[in-house]
């Protein structure tokens, strides 16, 4: 198994993880690109959203009920928080595996309109 994530979600690599449960893991990003920066992955390998079967929609929901719960653990729900998926190189996807950015702890200093 030569996916990453893959690897992060069977424990074969370590990483400080926030949620495991129900096929999904969440941990926390390497490179965090906001005080909160955790990134939600199903344990199922999929390479992206363009991946996806129609059987996959509701891992996506699971994806941001996850996020969701995590926003308030970590105590950034209430200020708002950004989910992001990446899907290809330009968007700046670096690890083939979908997954979910949960970004927060501030302001965002880029803003998405």
């Amino acid at each position: 198994m030569s996916c990453l994530f893959c690897q992060i979600a069977s424990g074969e690599i370590s990483a400080i993880v926030v949620h495991k449960a129900e096929g999904v893991t969440a941990f926390r990003d390497i490179a965090p690109q906001a005080s909160t920066h955790v990134l939600i992955i199903p344990d199922r390998h999929i390479d992206g959203a363009d991946a996806m079967a129609a059987s996959d929609e509701a891992l996506v929901g699971k994806l941001i009920h996850v996020a969701a719960e995590i926003a308030r653990v970590e105590g950034i729900a209430e200020r708002g928080y950004r989910l992001v998926i990446n899907q290809g190189r330009d968007a700046g996807q670096t690890v083939d595996h979908l997954h979910l950015h949960l970004l927060g702890g501030g302001p965002l200093h880029t803003p998405l309109v």
